[in-house]
């Protein structure tokens, strides 16, 4: 991108944006921040306070996205070529609500920013147990710790964030079948997150279940994996020891997949 990148973010006013629209601007790449409530329009500008890039506030509801098309407006109006879902119902309103915002008004999401080829990243913030699979890595203990996550603690949010990111990896795919290498679907999927303040210190990739990261860093590395043109896939993140950018570079390297133990073809195969 030669010029300065603008970035779509959703949910703009949750505690992770908070952190990560600031270390966009630091970049001065321009940010849209859409928020529901227009009380917030203050707090989100000031964010942008002696930081090279602009940011301008969007006052739109997912609530609202049931269809591709309502979500295609907004794109259409903010024009990215990179856009941030970190939103969520956030448990308020029940599973209707969760399903409304989670899965169905992501997946507009997803289906309207691929269609547009100047869109070039998608950055998903999901949770780390979001799979049907079991990643070989995991233990028995991973793998209980999973499925009692999913199925005992948040089933209805399980339920949506993996139907959403089903969906991403699905048209990722699609778009890279099609021609397109450059494109980047990038799945953010932390451990329980905590308020503790940031170390620049994680463990990224092939992770345990059980653990917990500050959203303050998952703002990092999603700043650090939207900063580099090589970063797709799945990235399981808890607090650790290796700094974020060194991190990334081994993963990178190395190949590092993060759908191992997920049935691809039928991933793949949905949305045929």
């Amino acid at each position: 991108m030669s010029t300065a990148p603008r970035v779509l973010v959703l949910g703009g006013h949750g505690k992770v944006s908070l952190f990560l629209q600031p270390l966009l601007l630091a970049k001065k790449w321009d940010v849209t921040s859409v928020v529901r409530n227009p009380a917030h329009e203050a707090e989100i500008l000031a964010l942008g306070k002696d930081k090279p890039g602009k940011i301008e506030v969007l006052v739109d509801s997912l609530d609202d996205v049931k269809e591709v098309s309502d979500a295609q407006r907004v794109l259409e109006k903010v024009r990215p070529d990179i856009v941030v879902w970190s939103a969520g119902a956030g448990g308020k309103g029940g599973p209707s609500r969760t399903k409304a915002i989670d899965m169905v008004a992501a997946k507009c999401y997803i289906s309207a920013s691929l269609a547009i080829p100047s869109v070039r990243k998608f950055l998903m913030v999901s949770y780390h147990a979001s799979r049907k699979g079991y990643p070989p890595w995991w233990t028995d203990e991973d793998r209980k710790a999973a499925d009692n996550i999913n199925q005992n603690i948040l089933p209805h949010y399980y339920q949506a964030k993996v139907e959403a990111d089903e969906h991403l990896e699905a048209l990722a795919k699609k778009r890279l079948d099609s021609g397109d290498k450059q494109f980047q679907a990038i799945n953010l999927r932390p451990g329980t997150l905590s308020d503790k303040p940031g170390t620049g210190k994680v463990a990224l990739g092939k992770t345990p279940v059980n653990g917990s990261v500050p959203r303050e860093d998952v703002a990092r590395v999603a700043a650090a994996l939207l900063d580099r043109n090589d970063t797709r896939g799945w990235f399981d993140l808890l607090e650790g020891e290796e700094p974020i950018e060194e991190a990334i570079d081994s993963l990178v390297k190395t190949g590092h997949n993060g759908l191992e133990g997920e049935d691809m073809e039928r991933i793949w195969g949905r949305e045929t």
